[in-house]
């Protein structure tokens, strides 16, 4: 993720003007904008009570990754995900980040199951590419555990994704599952901000847990978006500190330091 420096008599992030030429590059490749905020663990109770949030009409899910035992692809910027949705629906996803959206395949692009993305942090931004396919939750049960191959859960698109970014042999029968991870998603609707916003609470094995505030918008409209987007924060008392990443690379790195300690233990052998 590309760095954003702060101005130490405000504490809300300033990108420097490479970091601005780069990121408006990208955002001019890519097919959306997804502005982000991590919330602090301090902050994550009065921040649901602020957004007017109702617990209980939150959506659960699960989300399982697969990497090899030492996460050699995610060290080359893949990831590889499947979720269980609530209602028996399920989804996948081949991602990969970073990205320059002038390297992509022109066909690929024109796919229905391939996007390119901006995630917009105070910590920083990255482009990503994603492949996603759909499936039902007891097959991603399946393949999580093993009853049915990995790679029959994802699409022959998303296999050939796959393929041409994953590190050289690197089998789908060799990526271990990792997870799942347990999550609660809400779409929300706010009184004093124009559009919709997600909002989703990840909680890991270990009884961490991470709330991100989210909103799309089309490239051409994201710094606008922007605007109205932190000054709807701020309304709601919400923080907005430096240092972030997105949820899923705050899983990856739960997953890194799970399985770092599994192999000391001898629990792992290396993939």
């Amino acid at each position: 993720m590309n760095a954003i420096t702060t101005d130490p008599t405000n504490p809300v992030p300033v990108l420097s003007h490479d970091d601005t030429l780069r990121m408006l590059k990208l955002i001019k490749g890519s097919d959306s904008v997804e502005l982000k905020l991590i919330v602090p663990l301090t902050e994550q109770h009065a921040t649901i009570k602020a957004l007017g949030l109702d617990p209980i009409e939150a959506e659960p899910r699960q989300a399982f990754f697969f990497d090899t035992a030492d996460l050699a692809l995610n060290r080359a910027g893949l990831i590889v995900r499947a979720r269980r949705i609530r209602g028996g629906l399920g989804d996948t996803v081949v991602k990969l980040r970073p990205v320059d959206p002038d390297t992509i395949d022109a066909d690929l692009r024109r796919s229905a199951s391939f996007k390119i993305e901006v995630d917009a942090l105070p910590g920083g931004f990255v482009c990503s590419a994603s492949c996603k396919g759909t499936c039902t939750a007891q097959e991603v049960l399946d393949a999580a555990t093993g009853k049915m191959p990995l790679k029959s859960l994802f699409s022959k698109e998303q296999r050939g994704f796959y393929d041409r970014h994953a590190p050289a042999g690197i089998q789908w029968n060799s990526l271990l599952t990792l997870g799942p991870a347990f999550l609660l998603k809400s779409k929300h609707q706010p009184k004093n901000f124009d559009r919709r916003i997600t909002v989703e609470m990840w909680f890991y094995p270990d009884g961490s847990r991470l709330l991100e505030i989210s909103t799309k918008c089309l490239p051409a409209e994201s710094f606008q978006v922007a605007a109205e987007f932190k000054s709807f924060l701020v309304e709601c008392g919400i923080g907005i500190i430096a240092g972030q990443a997105t949820k899923t690379k705050a899983a990856m790195d739960f997953f890194k330091r799970k399985v770092a300690a599994e192999r000391s233990a001898g629990g792992l052998a290396p993939g």
